[in-house]
Parts: structure tokens; C-alpha cells; sequence
């Protein structure tokens, strides 16, 4: 019964057909007789509720031909499992995340976390970062569980991506140093999406006040961001600046690269861009409304106004639009710093 229960608890609808329920519980009845008796006694105990406007079929026993599930008695017993789950589990695995989600998620992670709560059991949290295939190795014994088999959700989950020490697969970031920048207490640092723009700006790095410029190589920032402290591992109050094509990937590139490390977008950049003429042929591109929102934040209300418009219309500024010598200028003599 527990199972079927279950399987009640992960139906996507909250009224349920006669024919949808046999389905669902076919691989516990052999007859009709019990699944039948299966029925009735969800019925009895409320789990079902008749629809009455539906009516019930004439056989015997008899049974309605739509039902209600009431799935707060479900969720209950749910919320029990995980309770029970929790005083069994060592103590570095934390389920409060599974309480807001479907059981059908806490089923398919749970033969995880098992796992991971014997390797916890015997070997204690680490405390050495190795590879996520090392680490995903050691854990469930598939080396590509944590980078393409959902590993690193389960692990985020229970809390404990951090606390196991993973260091994340992805290409290492490309950048250039400013050797006089790096014993700074607060240290900058500009990432660029294309290469031509990258190397356009290289030869002014010196002339700076930037530790770095760091190549994005478009949305491969966004995984290679996280290799930042292992490449560059100098204490200091680091302060990330972006610069990208302005377009809707361009601004959804951005987007996801300050979920994992807060860039500020590069408004010298982006307002110097703005005033010359766009260009055209991005009408494809996939508005991404809560990152652009993000975006036209940091700027005046007239430069949201006319970014809107322009990429509505499907217009848009690449880098490229600011030349070598234009771009060199801005770096060097803007106030970053106040």
C-alpha cells in the first residue's frame, strides 16, 4: 500500500479516472477483485474520494468512475518517511529540501543519499578537494553521476556540494595578470565575452587598475568561473566587472555567470556602445525576461527604455562595435575605483 500511496502522491492531477488508476495499480493487483479491494479501502481511509457526478460502475464490487485524491493525507505520511529518514541519516545530510518537493524526487534520489550516507559513515566529510569524477567515484561509484547525472542537484539538495570538497569539471579560466595589481587589499577584475575584444584590450592591462582580464570565451565563463580562486589564489576583496555583446544572449550570458560570481556589467562599456549605430540580424534570439530585467537595472531609466526597444526590434550592439583604441581609453581612464 505504501507504494501505491506513493505513486497517488506523484500523480501530476488531483482527481484521478478509473482508468488511470488501474493503471496505476496494475503492478500491485493481479485481479480485479484485488484491485478492487485495493480501491475501496483507499476510499474507506479518505485517500479517495468518489466524484460523484461521475457515478460508479455496475460491477461488484463497485467502484467510482472518477475519484478525488486527497493528497494532504498523503503528504503526511510522506512527511513522516522523511522525518524518519533524517534521525537515521548522518547528521551532515540535511532533507528540509525534499518537505517543498514532489516524493516522486525524494524516491529517485533517495537510493543516492543511502549511499552517500555510507561513505559519510566511513569515511567522515573530506578534507581534501579532488575532481568531481574522483568524488562521484568515491560516492556511488560512477564517476559521472556529479557532472552528468544529476549528482550535483542531489548533492545541493542535502547540502552538501561545498561540504564535500568538489572541484568542478570545466575548460580552466583564460586570463592575463597584472603583476603590479596583485598585492592590492581590493582587486578588479574585467571579464570580456569575445576574443577579439580580449585581445584588443591586453596591450592596456599595465595601464590599469585591474589584477586581470579574463576571456569568457562566451558561456564557457559560466562553468570555467568557479576554477577563478584555484587559478588565481591571491586573499583579497575581489571585484568582478563584465562586458558582452549587447543582445539577448549577451545579457543571458551574463545573467548566469552572476549567479555563480557577482559581475557588475562594465557600463562604460555598454554606454559608449550606445552611442553608435546598432547592427541587425538577431531577431532569433530567445528573450530571457528575469535576466534581462537583471540587466536594464544598473542603467538610467531613458538607457533602459531604448535597450528595450532596440532589442525588441531585434538590433543589437556586439562588441566589436567599440574599436581597439576607444575601448584601451575607456579601461585606462575611467574612475573604476570610486
Amino acid at each position: 500500500m505504501e507504494q501505491i500511496e506513493k505513486r497517488l502522491a506523484a500523480f501530476p492531477k488531483r482527481t484521478i479516472s478509473l482508468v488511470e488508476l488501474e493503471k496505476l495499480i496494475e503492478p500491485f493487483a493481479r485481479t480485479y477483485e484485488e484491485f478492487a479491494e485495493i480501491v475501496l479501502g483507499l476510499e474507506a481511509d479518505g485517500t479517495l474520494e468518489m466524484i460523484k457526478a461521475r457515478g460508479r460502475t455496475t460491477r461488484t464490487p463497485s467502484l467510482a468512475f472518477q475519484y478525488r485524491i486527497h493528497k494532504h493525507r498523503l503528504m503526511e505520511d510522506y512527511y513522516r518517511e522523511l522525518q524518519r529518514w533524517q534521525n537515521r541519516l548522518h547528521p551532515a545530510i540535511q532533507l528540509d529540501a525534499y518537505y517543498g518537493k514532489d516524493p516522486s524526487v525524494w524516491e529517485r534520489d533517495k537510493p543516492f543519499i543511502v549511499q552517500i550516507d555510507d561513505y559519510l559513515n566511513t569515511h567522515s566529510l573530506p578534507h581534501e578537494a579532488v575532481a568531481a569524477p574522483e568524488r562521484s567515484m568515491e560516492l556511488v561509484g560512477d564517476e559521472k553521476w556529479i557532472t552528468e547525472g544529476g549528482g550535483r542537484e542531489v548533492l545541493e539538495r542535502i547540502g552538501l556540494f561545498d561540504r564535500l570538497r568538489i572541484i568542478p569539471v570545466s575548460d580552466p579560466l583564460m586570463f592575463a595578470v597584472h603583476p603590479g595589481n596583485m598585492a592590492q587589499a581590493v582587486q578588479l577584475h574585467l571579464i570580456v565575452e569575445n576574443k577579439t575584444t580580449y585581445q584588443a584590450l591586453l596591450p592596456a592591462l599595465l595601464d590599469t587598475v585591474f589584477s586581470t582580464l579574463i576571456y569568457g570565451k562566451g558561456k564557457t565563463v559560466i562553468s570555467s568561473i568557479a576554477q577563478f580562486s584555484l587559478q588565481y589564489p591571491v586573499k583579497a576583496d575581489h571585484r568582478f566587472y563584465y562586458f558582452g555583446d549587447i543582445d539577448r544572449e549577451g545579457v543571458a550570458i551574463w545573467h548566469s555567470l552572476f549567479q555563480k560570481k557577482p559581475a557588475l556589467p562594465a557600463l562604460p562599456f555598454y554606454r559608449a556602445c550606445l552611442q553608435k549605430e546598432p547592427a541587425r540580424g538577431k531577431e532569433y534570439q530567445i528573450e530571457r525576461t528575469e535576466a534581462l530585467a537583471s540587466f536594464l537595472s544598473y542603467f538610467a531609466p531613458d538607457e533602459r527604455e531604448r535597450l528595450c526597444e532596440l532589442l525588441a526590434s531585434g538590433l543589437y550592439y556586439p562588441q566589436e562595435t567599440l574599436k581597439t583604441r576607444e575601448l584601451q581609453h575607456i579601461w585606462r581612464e575611467w574612475q573604476w575605483t570610486s
